[in-house]
C-alpha cells in the first residue's frame, strides 16, 4: 500500500491540479510548472496523510469484505466457509466500497487540500498579510493535522466528508471490479 502511494502520488498531484482548472493547460505544462515553482517536493504535497493511513484503510476494507462475505455465507448457506456465489461477492464488495468512504473521504479531502497549495505555509501567510480585505482567501495549511483542524473549525465534522456522495458512486462499483477478480484469481 505504501509503495502504491509513493509511486502514484506525483501523478495524482498533477491530476488534481489539472482537475482544479488552475490554468496549467495540459499535463506536460503542469509537470513543468510544478517542478519549476515548487521543485520535486511539489509533487509529494499531501502524501503524508495517505501514507500513514493506507495500512489501516486497506485492513478495514479487506476486513469488511471478508467479514461481510462470511456473514452472507452463514446466512445463505448456514456455513461461513461455503464458497461464495458471484452475488455474494458483489454484495460484500459493495459493502466494502461503501464502508471505505468513511475512512477514505477525509483522507482524500486532506490530501487534495494539501496538494492544491502552491506555496509554503510561511510564504502563504506572508502573502495573506499583504492582501487587501474583501477577498476570500484559502487557508494555508501547515500539514495534515492542521488541515483537519481547520476543516473541523470551519465546517464541522460534515466538512470532512465533502464529496463523499461522489466517492460512494465511484467506490461501490469500483470495489466490485476489484474484489470479484481478486477472489477468483
Amino acid at each position: 500500500g505504501a509503495a502504491a502511494v509513493i509511486v502514484g502520488h506525483p501523478l495524482d498531484t498533477v491530476k488534481t491540479r489539472l482537475q482544479a482548472g488552475q490554468g496549467y493547460g495540459n499535463t506536460f505544462n503542469c509537470v513543468l510548472t510544478v517542478y519549476k515553482n515548487e521543485s520535486i517536493a511539489g509533487f509529494f504535497k499531501g502524501m503524508s496523510f495517505p501514507l500513514v493511513s493506507i495500512a489501516v484503510y486497506n485492513s478495514v476494507v479487506f476486513g469488511v469484505f471478508s467479514n461481510t462475505q462470511r456473514l452472507i455465507s452463514q446466512h445463505r448457506y448456514a456455513n461461513p466457509n461455503h464458497p461464495p456465489a458471484l452475488i455474494d461477492l458483489a454484495l460484500a464488495s459493495m459493502a466494502a466500497g461503501a464502508f471505505s468512504v468513511g475512512i477514505g473521504g477525509p483522507v482524500d479531502l486532506v490530501k487534495i487540500r494539501l496538494q492544491m497549495q502552491t506555496q509554503t505555509f510561511l510564504a502563504a501567510n506572508l502573502d495573506l498579510k499583504h492582501r487587501t480585505t474583501g477577498f476570500s482567501v484559502q487557508t494555508a495549511y501547515r500539514g495534515p493535522v492542521h488541515c483537519v483542524g481547520e476543516i473541523l473549525r470551519q465546517d464541522g465534522l460534515a466538512g470532512l466528508y465533502r464529496g463523499s456522495s461522489a466517492m460512494i458512486l465511484r467506490d461501490v462499483p469500483g470495489y466490485c471490479l476489484y474484489f470479484i477478480p481478486y477472489t477468483f484469481l
